[in-house]
């Protein structure tokens, strides 16, 4: 096998693990029994790296309740957040739209901000409608002001969880909805990912006779670390393994509750992060982490999706998803209509659940922050802007083609742009029509800051003889 081969053959997840080898299954899978609406479970880790479960390669983190809802589920290799920084994905997610369009494209929602998700959007909780019964456990980081908090003012019959990042201060566990008086509480750290299993556990033994959705997002891996003591010291990457091997534990309980009360085959269980990992943390393959202009590394997430008879076991795909994709998909599998007026940038992507079907996508956009950064279609990557010391880098708006290949090169290592001139061609038209449709909406416009070189220094003159 030759250097390039072995590099083509990290193009998937699938390639780091050998136990998902096994080919997608495209029968038709098995009709639940029941007639009941599907629930919805989605567990939205909080940095988690693409190489940090043991499924997607790690040796140090061992995830083995993670890997087994892979093996009897569906493992997919280009699933992407819409954000590389964590507002901005969240927002993404529960929309269905790239965050640019909500107004919370830019940066993160720090602790004295007043900002916040529009109470005109439209989450996944909204759509689903009264017919079921929602919640948000965990972190919710999109306003804690009003109007935007709590997180019941979106749908959310009820909210326990933390108003933003568990770095930030002040700092305190709140609850609303459920016929509780909004409380707040102190946070006990180390407990807080255990706090947040226990809660889901207890929405869902309370809502096993009626449909549901969860959004449980946990703040771990995110800094700082504080393992459970009952992990403490067990991982070989250290505290940020330990954490990770929390929450594969709590996975692995929360499957099995959903089996005793036998939820599991009308239940669709997502695990995934919110985007790549920050100062710890593993990207894989991948180039490099949270925060990082237009490289994989930073949006690329690992995507686990569990279904008992409806997703064929040891299934995997590489077509191209995002987490904007959620909102369509449950609307969707719940025979629900997307919201009305309103510009949905995700797609449906039952079919690939189900039937290992191609992407519905054509391309994908990468934004960092408010800018366009890259544009994804299913073989190439178009890079548009990098960082390098103080500068944010306008790559293509300084005249630089950066194609990848990211089939046979996931790491984004080799630009072959000369050897492809009709495919840069393409893809540098995909970038200048979504800076065209996309960076209008911007609500901060920054000048491009393009480095200059310095002017070297006239030689000094020489004493004559």
């Amino acid at each position: 096998m030759t250097q390039w081969d072995r590099r083509s053959a990290m193009a998937s997840i699938t390639a780091m693990g050998a136990a998902l080898l096994a080919p997608m299954a495209l029968a038709k899978p098995k009709q639940p029994s029941s007639v009941k609406p599907p629930n919805f479970i989605i567990i939205l880790a909080d940095d988690l790296g693409y190489g940090d479960m043991s499924v997607t390669g790690s040796r140090a983190i061992k995830t083995p309740n993670i890997d087994r809802m892979a093996q009897d589920g569906l493992l997919m290799s280009d699933a992407y957040a819409s954000a590389n920084i964590c507002t901005p994905s969240r927002a993404g997610l529960l929309t269905g739209r790239y965050p640019i369009r909500t107004g919370l494209g830019w940066q993160v929602i720090q602790a004295n901000d007043e900002n916040g998700l529009p109470p005109s959007e439209v989450t996944i909780a909204e759509m689903l409608g009264k017919d079921y019964r929602s919640a948000l456990i965990g972190k919710w980081h999109l306003g804690h002001v009003a109007p935007y908090w709590p997180p019941t003012v979106q749908g959310f019959d009820l909210f326990f969880g933390l108003p933003y990042s568990h770095d930030m201060k002040p700092l305190s566990l709140y609850s609303a909805g459920d016929g509780v008086e909004f409380t707040q509480e102190d946070v006990d750290m180390v407990r807080l990912t255990q706090r947040f299993f226990d809660r889901a556990g207890e929405f869902v033994a309370a809502s096993q006779n009626q449909p549901f959705f969860l959004m449980l997002a946990l703040t771990a891996p995110h800094i700082p670390l504080h393992p459970h003591p009952d992990h403490h010291g067990h991982s070989a990457a250290g505290d940020y393994g330990d954490v990770v091997e929390e929450i594969d534990a709590r996975v692995g309980t929360l499957r099995q509750q959903l089996e005793q009360l036998g939820l599991a085959e009308n239940t669709y269980v997502f695990i995934t992060s919110d985007n790549g990992p920050w100062f710890e943390g593993s990207s894989g393959p991948l180039r490099d982490r949270k925060g990082g202009a237009g490289w994989d590394g930073g949006y690329r997430v690992p995507l686990v999706a569990w279904a008992p008879g409806r997703i064929a076991p040891a299934s995997t795909s590489n077509a191209l998803t995002m987490n904007i994709d959620f909102l369509p998909t449950l609307a969707a599998l719940a025979g629900r209509p997307l919201p009305a007026n309103v510009a949905i940038d995700g797609k449906d992507i039952s079919q690939i659940l189900h039937h290992g079907g191609p992407s519905p996508h054509d391309e994908l956009l990468l934004f960092d922050n408010e800018k366009v950064a890259a544009v994804r279609t299913d073989q190439w990557k178009f890079v548009a802007r990098s960082y390098y010391r103080e500068y944010d880098i306008p790559l293509a708006a300084m005249g630089a083609n950066l194609l990848f290949d990211v089939r046979a090169d996931p790491s984004e290592n080799y630009n072959i742009a000369a050897r492809h001139p009709d495919i840069v061609k393409d893809m540098r038209a995909r970038f200048e029509r979504a800076r065209a449709n996309f960076e209008p909406l911007a609500r901060h416009v920054a000048p491009e800051k393009i480095p200059i070189a310095s002017p070297k220094p006239a030689p000094k003159a020489e004493p004559m003889p």
